[in-house]
C-alpha cells in the first residue's frame, strides 16, 4: 500500500465545496452532554485550514450504532454546538444527511463557512457502502477529504464510497497517522521494538506475523503471553489460555528464531487465586504457574527485561496492556512499560485503545511521538492490511 497520499495542502480548495469525513464519535452522558471532546478538537486543524482557504466545508461523521434509523440520542447536534464554540463561529447543523435540509444548507454555503450533516449511520446504506447513497453524499461537494482514521479500516459510503465520485485527499489527522506509522513499518529507525499485550492472541495473529518480518525485538505481554508460554512447554494454571492457538504460537517462536528476531516473553508473573482487584497475589516463575493460580500482570524481573530492550530502541510500537490494567494492583507492569517508552529516545507510537488510555492516564501522552486515534485501524495497519479509507485517496 502506498502511504504517500495527497493532503489538503496538495490541491486548491478555495471556493470549492469540500466534504470532510471526520470522526466525531464522542462519548456523551445521559443528558446528551459530550464528556470528552478530544476527537472534535483533533479535527480542528483540518477544518480551520479549509475554512481559512475559503472552502465551503461540509462535515460528516457517524456517532454510535443507530443501526440505520434516526435516534435522537445519536444526533450530532451537540457536536455542532461544541464545534461552533471551538471554532468561534457558527457551524450550521443539517436536519438530515442527504435530504432536503442538507442539500439546501450545502447549496447556500459561502466561502469559509462550515456545516455538519446529521449522523451518516442513520442510513443503513452507509455501512453497506451503497453506491447510490455515496453518490448522493458526493453530489453536495466537489472534493472529498477523509480525516477519520478510526474508521479508515471500514469500507463505508462516507469513508471510501464517495471517493468513486470525487477527487479524494487526506486531512491532517490521517496524514499524520499514515506518515508516522507508514514510516515506522517501511523504514524504521532501529532497533525497532514492538510491544504487544492484551487478552487474545487471536486478535493479533496477523500483526505478529507481519511484525516478525520487520522488527528487531518483539515483546509479548498481557494474557496472550500464556499461550506462548504453553507453546514453550510451561504450565499456566488457571491463566487465560487459547489452547487452539498453541501451535500457532509455536510457529511464531520458530519464525522469530529463523528471522533472528529477539522474541521476549515474561520470565515472572504476578499471580492470584481469584480475579479480584484486591486478591492476595505472589510472583512466580512464568514457566511454572501453579495449579489453581492465574496470572494477572508481569512480574518485576520481566519489567526489567522489557524495559532494558525498550531503553535502547530507535522505534517503539506499543499495542495492548501488560496485565489487568483496570485493577490498580495489577497495573504495575503496564505503568512500568509506559514509563520505559516515555523515557526512551525512540520514535514512539502508541496504537490506540487501552495502551493510549494507559499513557494518557499516567501523564506520559506528551512524551510519545504519536498516539493513534484508531484502535482497530491501527491494528490492521500494523498487520500490513490495505485500509479502504486510505487506499481510495489520491497518491502524491
Amino acid at each position: 500500500m502506498n502511504y504517500n497520499k495527497k493532503t489538503i495542502e496538495d490541491i486548491c480548495v478555495s471556493g470549492k465545496k469540500v466534504l470532510v469525513r471526520c470522526d466525531f464519535n464522542v462519548p456523551q452522558n445521559d443528558e446528551g452532554v459530550i464528556t470528552d471532546d478530544k476527537r472534535i478538537v483533533a479535527a480542528l486543524p483540518t477544518v480551520k485550514y479549509l475554512a481559512d482557504q475559503g472552502a465551503k466545508v461540509i462535515l460528516c461523521s457517524h456517532l454510535g450504532r443507530p443501526k440505520g434509523e434516526f435516534k435522537m440520542k445519536y444526533s450530532l447536534a451537540p457536536v455542532a454546538a461544541r464545534l461552533s464554540e471551538l471554532l468561534g463561529k457558527e457551524v450550521a447543523m443539517a436536519k438530515d444527511v442527504i435530504g432536503e435540509d442538507a442539500a439546501a444548507k450545502a447549496a447556500a454555503l459561502k466561502d469559509g463557512e462550515v456545516m455538519l450533516l446529521e449522523n451518516v449511520r442513520f442510513h443503513k446504506e452507509e455501512e453497506k457502502n451503497d453506491p447510490a447513497f455515496a453518490k448522493a453524499l458526493a453530489d453536495m461537494a466537489e472534493i472529498y477529504v477523509n480525516d477519520a482514521f478510526g474508521t479508515a479500516h471500514r469500507a463505508h459510503a462516507s469513508t471510501a464510497g464517495v471517493a468513486d465520485y470525487l477527487p479524494a485527499v487526506c486531512g491532517y489527522l490521517i496524514g499524520k497517522e499514515v506518515g508516522i506509522m507508514g514510516k515506522a513499518l517501511e523504514d524504521p529507525k532501529r532497533p525497532f521494538v514492538a510491544i504487544l499485550g492484551g487478552a487474545k492472541v487471536s486478535d493479533k495473529i496477523g500483526v505478529i506475523n507481519n511484525l516478525l518480518e520487520k522488527v528487531d525485538t518483539l515483546i509479548i505481554g498481557g494474557a496472550m503471553a500464556y499461550t506462548f508460554i504453553v507453546a514453550q512447554g510451561g504450565t499456566v494454571g488457571n491463566s487465560k489460555l487459547e489452547a487452539d492457538k498453541v501451535d500457532y504460537a509455536r510457529e511464531m517462536l520458530e519464525k522469530a528464531k529463523a528471522k533472528g528476531v529477539n522474541l521476549l516473553l515474561p520470565v515472572d508473573t504476578n499471580v492470584t487465586v481469584e480475579f479480584d482487584a484486591n486478591a492476595e497475589s505472589k510472583v512466580v516463575d512464568s514457566m511454572a504457574i501453579p495449579e489453581g493460580w492465574q496470572g494477572l500482570d508481569i512480574g518485576p524481573k520481566t519489567v526489567e527485561l522489557f524495559s532494558e530492550a525498550i531503553k535502547n530502541a530507535g522505534t517503539v510500537v506499543w499495542n495492548g496492556p501488560m496485565g489487568v490494567f483496570e485493577f490498580e494492583k495489577f497495573a504495575v507492569g503496564t505503568k512500568a512499560i509506559a514509563k520505559a517508552v516515555a523515557e526512551s529516545n525512540s520514535v514512539s507510537i502508541i496504537g490506540g485503545g487501552d495502551s493510549a488510555a494507559a499513557v494518557a492516564q499516567l501523564g506520559y501522552a506528551d512524551k510519545m511521538t504519536h498516539i493513534s486515534t484508531g484502535g482497530g485501524a491501527s491494528l490492521e495497519f500494523l498487520e500490513g492490511l490495505v485500509l479502504p479509507g486510505i487506499a481510495c485517496l489520491q497518491d502524491k
